[in-house]
């Protein structure tokens, strides 16, 4: 088995142990089990659980935040933005599912670290302002700050998967494939409800 292999291994069964237990309930013993290796050679490639857990906390927030601020820094209108933002969104969680539970529990558990990660990744949300502030100068859309706008469009695509036991109960009576179609046609309606919130008049 190579270095890299165990790596990934040992990565993929922190973040099940992770989205399971959470930091604080997490045992480097379980990790180990789950990766089908001995702790000593656990504590090898990560000498701490919180190293462990840093590394795992790193690569969920890479795949949801980073590439908001790309997209919202390359050319075009806004609302055509907004599309590709929902429908990216979307699609990494759904292949991650464990990402809203994990991101929102980590970040209320300790916020210093989520803002140091946050700074330390390039986002600055002065670059988002101006670029809603010019797409309101062109006309485009309707004034808002960013801290409206992106929170406003990261909850509406996160909480139906982070809320999915409780609302495919209620309203798909317990129905995996219809909650799926349901998560499906999200991209359209979030895409939808935010860009007629921006340009109603």
């Amino acid at each position: 088995m190579t270095s890299e292999t165990t790596e990934k291994k040992i990565l993929d069964a922190a973040r099940n142990v992770f989205v399971r237990k959470g930091m604080d309930g997490a045992r480097m013993q379980e990790i180990a089990d789950e990766a089908g290796i001995n702790k000593s050679l656990l504590h090898y490639y990560f000498r701490s659980k919180q190293k462990l857990f840093e590394a795992i906390f790193r690569e969920a927030f890479s795949l949801l935040i980073p590439e908001l601020m790309q997209i919202f820094k390359e050319e075009g209108p806004l609302l055509d933005k907004i599309d590709r933002i929902v429908d990216r969104y979307i699609t990494v969680i759904g292949g991650n599912p464990f990402l809203p539970q994990f991101l929102i529990g980590e970040i209320n558990r300790d916020p210093d670290k989520f803002v140091r990660i946050l700074q330390n990744s390039g986002i600055d949300p002065k670059v988002l302002q101006r670029v809603i502030d010019k797409e309101v100068e062109a006309g485009n859309i309707n004034p808002i700050q960013a801290a409206d706008l992106i929170p406003n469009l990261i909850g509406m695509v996160i909480m139906p998967f982070a809320g999915r036991p409780l609302f495919q109960t209620i309203f798909f009576d317990g129905s995996s494939e219809q909650y799926d179609e349901y998560l499906n046609e999200r991209r359209k309606t979030v895409s939808a409800f935010i860009k007629n919130a921006l340009t109603k008049k």
